[in-house]
């Protein structure tokens, strides 16, 4: 399979840079679904059945799958979706620099989609048909919490004994093997308007209020145990010479287990049961929308079995933990072996300086096509 990847490497790259090109932020639904579009011809050519996953507002979700599927004991995970906006492909297009390639989502995860299709056509070339025993899943939203394609991954999930997450390797090759929950919340103050200048008594500030709630909301954070609480974005008033009377502040939440959930819960609906200004009413709305991917005794297993993989090609892989969320999450918490991490190597995601490590496509290419080959045969 090395010999046929590394024959197509420019392929390859052409291939990212097509989709690098083209705008699909979360919101751009002609976007996301013009990637999608594409590639499902690109996997009914090779013999794929493709079950599209319509949404409204958002892009389409895809499952795929091989028209002659046995036994799926394998899920794959890549998401369609960027977080920049139309116009940036145009702005600043796929380019090469050296031995790194840069551009709107080149490594989350662009590069990814193009190493999941060619270590399929690298399995179909060397006869092997291990292909028939997964599912792929490329949705559409991952990058605001896959609130549309949570329950579809869940349920494809079923059945399968591993997970492969597509996220981009860590910048010094490693692999995912844990992530800390996220939830999303608003917490809303209600107060009294009245004129700052004329009867300021009469009013009751729903700033002052927040105030006082972002402090006890940041004395929540317990690094130690995993426990950050971060208000990030607050609005409130409407002019500065009146007392406001509404405000909210939107809080990032991230917990390192399962169990924290239902205690940082606890200390939000505790927080905002009174108010520290009389008058004013304080409710809060949101959730934990991304459970907490553990490193359990499946996951180190199936780390194991990637680490022998690599030593077979000639890649030593290490792994990591982070505090960013991903799909992961999702089968992590249904019980399944899930890794993450197994695209392509490279950096500074989300940001202007995006990059893909251009000979970690192959390499990377290959340790799936040869993972998959693997697991198939357990």
């Amino acid at each position: 399979m090395e010999t046929f990847l590394h024959k197509h490497q420019g392929e390859m790259l052409q291939l990212v840079e097509k989709l690098v090109n083209i705008d699909s932020g979360s919101t751009n639904k002609h976007g996301v679904d013009k990637i999608g579009t594409f590639l499902e011809t690109c996997f009914q050519d090779l013999g794929f059945t493709v079950s599209v996953a319509k949404e409204m507002e958002l892009g389409n979700h895809l499952i795929i799958q091989h028209k002659d599927i046995e036994k799926p004991e394998i899920i794959i995970l890549a998401h369609l979706d960027t977080v920049f906006p139309i116009g940036t492909a145009k702005e600043r297009p796929f380019r090469i620099e050296g031995n790194r390639a840069y551009g709107p989502g080149v490594i989350d995860m662009k590069s990814s989609l193009v190493s999941v299709l060619y270590a399929i056509k690298a399995l179909i070339y060397e006869n092997f048909d291990s292909y028939k025993h997964l599912k792929i899943i490329l949705n559409s939203d991952e990058e605001i919490g896959s609130p549309s394609s949570r329950k579809i991954i869940e349920r494809e999930a079923q059945g399968c004994k591993f997970a492969l997450v597509m996220e981009p390797a860590r910048k010094d090759g490693s692999v995912v093997t844990a992530r800390r929950g996220k939830g999303n919340y608003t917490l809303i103050v209600e107060g009294k308007a009245a004129h700052s200048g004329i009867e300021p008594e009469k009013g009751r500030s729903a700033i002052e209020e927040l105030a006082h709630k972002i402090i006890q909301l940041h004395e929540l954070n317990d690094y130690k145990t995993g426990i950050s609480v971060n208000v990030g974005l607050i609005e409130g008033g409407s002019s500065i010479n009146t007392i406001s009377d509404h405000a909210e502040a939107h809080i990032d939440v991230r917990i390192k287990k399962e169990e924290q959930i239902n205690i940082v819960e606890g200390k939000l609906e505790e927080i905002c049961s009174t108010s520290d200004v009389i008058g004013t009413k304080v409710s809060i709305e949101g959730e934990i929308n991304r459970p907490p991917m553990v490193k359990n005794k499946q996951t180190r297993a199936l780390l194991r079995i990637i680490q022998d993989v690599g030593d077979e090609i000639g890649i030593i892989i290490e792994d990591t933990e982070t505090g960013g969320g991903s799909d992961a999450s999702f089968t992590s918490s249904l019980g399944i072996a899930t890794i993450d991490g197994l695209g392509p190597i490279g950096g500074n995601a989300h940001s202007e300086k995006e990059y893909l490590e251009v000979p970690s496509l192959v390499e990377r290419t290959l340790l799936l096509a040869t993972l998959i080959e693997r697991l198939a045969n357990k």
